[in-house]
C-alpha cells in the first residue's frame, strides 16, 4: 500500500513539475508577445489627412473635386500650405473654381501656393517669386532656339555688340546672365504645343538684372541658349569671345608716327636806315 502511495506521489510531483514548466514557457511567450507589440506600437508613425491630386495637372487648368483625394501623411513631413479639409479647397458658399499655378504631378500634395484662391485669375504676376520682375526679350528663329522655348525653361543670355573705337573696334559675344527662367513665350504663360517661332519671351529676373538686360538689348543683340532640365552645373559668367579669338588673329601693334622735328631758324637784327629787319643766318651751337 505504501508503495502504491509513494508511486502516486511521484507521479503527482512529476505532473506538477511538468505543468509548472509548461506554464512558465507560456508566460514567457506571452511576455515576449507583449514586448513585440509595444515595440511595434512605438514604431507606428503618427499621420495626418492630406489631400493629393489624382492626376498630373498643368498650369492654367481648373481644379475639380475629382482631381483630389485624401491620404494619410506623416506628421513629421507635412509640407507647408497643405489642405486637410475638402471644404477648404472647395468652399460651400461659392461655385468659383481654383486654377493651377504650377505643374503638379500625380499623387503630389496639393499646396496653397500651387493653386489660386477660388475665382482668382491665374495671371502672369502669379508666376513671379517675391522680389522678381518680368522682362521681355526680343527673339527670332536664331536667337530664340528655333522656337523650342517653353514657359518654365531656363536659358543663358548672351550679348553680341561692338566694343572699342577706331582701329581697336571689334565684335564681342559675352555671357551676361545664366539660368534665367522663362515665364511666358509671346502671350502664352501656359503650355505651348509644337515648335513656334516666338517674337518675345518673358523672363523672371531681379531689378538689377532688368537694368543689365535693358542696357544690353539697346546696345547690341541678345541670344538665348537653352539649359537642360537636369543641368545644375554652375557656369562662370566671364565667358567672352571676340573676332580675334574666334579667327586666331594676332593683336595688331600700332606704331606711333615719328614726331616731327621742328627746324631751328636763327636770325640777326640789323638796321637799314630807320627800319629794323631780321636776317636769317646759319645757326651755330
Amino acid at each position: 500500500m505504501r508503495m502504491i502511495f509513494g508511486l502516486v506521489l511521484l507521479v503527482g510531483l512529476a505532473l506538477a513539475g511538468g505543468a509548472v514548466y509548461l506554464a512558465k514557457g507560456q508566460i514567457g511567450q506571452y511576455k515576449n508577445a507583449i514586448a513585440h507589440a509595444e515595440a511595434a506600437k512605438a514604431k507606428v508613425v503618427k499621420t495626418q489627412k492630406v489631400f493629393v491630386v489624382t492626376r498630373a495637372l498643368k498650369y492654367g487648368e481648373k481644379l475639380a473635386k475629382e482631381d483630389v483625394r485624401a491620404v494619410e501623411f506623416p506628421v513629421t513631413a507635412l509640407p507647408e500650405g497643405y489642405f486637410d479639409d475638402i471644404l477648404k479647397i472647395f468652399p460651400e458658399n461659392t461655385d468659383a473654381q481654383r486654377v493651377v499655378l504650377r505643374p503638379i504631378e500625380k499623387d503630389e500634395a496639393l499646396l496653397a501656393v500651387k493653386v489660386t484662391r477660388p475665382g482668382e485669375d491665374a495671371g502672369l504676376t502669379s508666376r513671379l517669386e517675391k522680389g522678381m520682375r518680368a522682362f521681355a526679350i526680343k527673339v527670332d528663329v536664331s536667337s530664340g532656339v528655333s522656337g523650342f522655348l517653353r514657359p518654365g525653361d531656363r536659358v543663358d543670355v548672351y550679348w553680341t555688340g561692338s566694343v572699342g573705337g577706331g582701329q581697336r573696334r571689334t565684335e564681342v559675344t559675352k555671357l551676361i546672365q545664366t539660368t534665367v527662367q522663362l515665364i511666358a513665350v509671346d502671350q502664352s504663360s501656359g503650355t505651348v504645343e509644337g515648335a513656334q517661332i516666338a517674337r518675345t519671351v518673358t523672363v523672371a529676373v531681379t531689378p538689377n538684372q532688368v537694368a543689365s538686360l535693358a542696357q544690353a538689348q539697346s546696345t547690341g543683340r541678345l541670344s538665348l541658349s537653352l539649359v537642360g532640365a537636369g543641368d545644375d552645373l554652375v557656369i562662370a559668367s566671364n565667358i567672352e569671345v571676340n573676332q580675334k579669338d574666334l579667327l586666331g588673329l594676332e593683336e595688331e601693334t600700332v606704331v606711333a608716327a615719328p614726331k616731327k622735328v621742328e627746324e631751328k631758324v636763327c636770325t640777326i637784327r640789323t638796321r637799314r636806315g630807320s627800319e629794323v629787319v631780321n636776317l636769317p643766318v646759319p645757326c651755330t651751337n
